[in-house]
């Protein structure tokens, strides 16, 4: 299978069908070949869409675009001086019309499967995982956009980003659907929604797991993140389904405008969906679902809410409850989402978590916590990223002090800050009768390799904010790393 698609020319005529535009000129009737928002693909035969990004504007490139000969563009500013022979189409938003356009060019991709889309600040990756995992189970042919990776019914693509651009979105449905998929299962970021990424894509679900602070680099506010959140759901159908965790106090509101049919789901109070912790251990969950009971092999509170949303989503989707619930129990969290790696020489337990958020930390080691024996000791290594929102990093650094009878903050992908300035950043946040406790190392592979020399048996390690990562970025380069492979060489010593 291509990872591009080949994909016959459209006329623009029926590409812009069912997009609102305030202006055309030129003429409609004419081939596109392909739908580009990068001006260095730009030439004969594409369709160029001037996109006002973070970084930057597609606007301003406009002149190198209109040199190489391109056919046509969609603009929010009609631009001076262009060619005869070159349609110009205005529009209100023109990120938004790119995912309408790449839906068009790509002949609606997500309306020839059921495409569930999750969103939230955490359990989004775990959540489609095993939704993806659950019905391949179930015998269905599935696709998969992911943090950790995209699947073509079983085929394994690179993933860059949370959710892809509108283009990549659709050409991997577009695949998904040559596959032979019946179910797409995808990631919906904070970020896509606000830029318009998943513009255009017809959702047969959506599902919203939980809301904390998170992204406030990009979004500024708090209320600007939930905004961005509730517009997901804002763009279902009414022929969609919206389940929500009404567990959390923004469950609600993020429905409060959608048109789709409104499901919620809960540990703690009444709901469509409706869940029991019965025990909860090292071994996995035992629980009440919907009166029956259910032994998994996921450990965790949080867990327990991802099953649930995962066994609703199924039965929403018409599976079997015997059958959904049977397969449901045999699968395994996602990578780097509480990975075990154990030293059996010296009985110490490392746990690999993606938790880069203060509440992802905090249930973890909740959890830990939790499962821990009396005399153990739970030793916590944990950094946060460079050019990410800063007013986590005091709170991370306090939470893991909480949790933890040993922290070592280290460096996470300091990408283009210096690794000790955030560091610092976190130390603001140890309480001072913490601070004993405290290290700071900024090598992570010293952090991690001191944190396994320090614990005795019985103890446990968590190693937080990478997970599935295999790299350190740090100014601009990106450098092999492996949180588990640490572990893992450090326990075989």
């Amino acid at each position: 299978m291509k990872e591009d698609m080949e994909q016959p020319s459209k006329t623009l005529k029926s590409l812009l069908q069912g997009l609102k535009t305030l202006q055309i000129l030129g003429s409609t009737d004419i081939a596109i070949e392909e739908v580009i928002f990068d001006s260095r693909k730009a030439g004969p035969g594409k369709l160029f869409v001037a996109v006002k990004g973070v970084q930057v504007d597609g606007h301003q490139f406009i002149p190198q675009v209109l040199q190489a000969n391109t056919s046509a563009l969609i603009v929010e500013t009609i631009p001076e001086n262009v060619p005869d022979q070159v349609t110009i189409v205005q529009v209100a938003n023109s990120a938004q019309a790119l995912g309408f356009l790449a839906s068009a060019f790509y002949e609606h991709p997500s309306r020839q499967l059921d495409l569930i889309g999750v969103t939230g600040t955490n359990g989004k990756t775990t959540t489609v995982t095993l939704l993806y995992d659950l019905f391949s189970g179930l015998g269905f042919k599935c696709g998969l956009l992911s943090t950790v990776e995209n699947r073509i019914a079983g085929q394994v693509i690179a993933s860059t980003h949370t959710t892809p651009d509108a283009v990549a979105i659709n050409a991997l449905l577009a695949q998904m659907v040559e596959a032979g998929c019946e179910y797409a299962f995808m990631e919906v970021s904070s970020h896509a929604v606000d830029q318009g990424r998943v513009a255009g894509l017809d959702f047969k679900g959506g599902i919203f797991t939980n809301i904390t602070h998170d992204h406030l680099d990009y979004h500024k506010t708090f209320d600007n993140y939930i905004r961005a959140k509730k517009g997901f759901f804002d763009q279902l159908s009414k022929k969609a389904f919206a389940l929500v965790n009404v567990d959390d106090k923004r469950g609600m509101v993020m429905t409060q405008n959608t048109a789709a049919t409104v499901y919620r789901y809960s540990l703690r109070q009444m709901a469509e969906f409706r869940a029991r912790i019965i025990e909860n251990s090292l071994t996995g969950l035992h629980l009440d679902i919907d009166n029956q009971e259910f032994y998994g092999r996921l450990i965790g509170e949080f867990n327990a809410y991802n099953l649930l949303a995962v066994y609703a989503t199924a039965i929403l989707l018409e599976q079997d409850k015997v059958d959904t619930l049977t397969q449901l129990s045999q699968l395994k969290a996602a990578e780097g989402r509480f990975d075990y790696v154990l030293d059996a020489k010296r009985k110490v337990t490392a746990i690999v978590d993606y938790a880069h958020t203060p509440d992802a930390l905090e249930k973890v080691l909740e959890t830990i916590q939790a499962l821990r024996k009396a005399d153990s000791k739970v030793l916590t290594v944990v950094g946060c990223g460079g050019d990410r929102d800063r007013t986590k990093r005091p709170t991370m650094a306090k939470v893991a002090c909480q949790y933890s009878d040993q922290v070592i903050l280290t460096s996470d992908n300091p990408r283009s800050e210096e690794p000790e300035a955030i560091i610092r950043e976190m130390e603001a946040g140890v309480p001072a009768e913490a601070r004993r406790q405290v290290l700071s190392i900024t090598d992570r592979k010293e952090a991690i390799r001191t944190a396994c020399r320090l614990a005795q048996s019985g103890d446990v390690v968590l190693v937080a904010g990478k997970g599935h990562e295999k790299y350190q970025e740090i100014k601009g380069v990106k450098h092999p790393f492996d949180d588990k492979e640490i572990l893992n060489e450090e326990f075989s010593l």
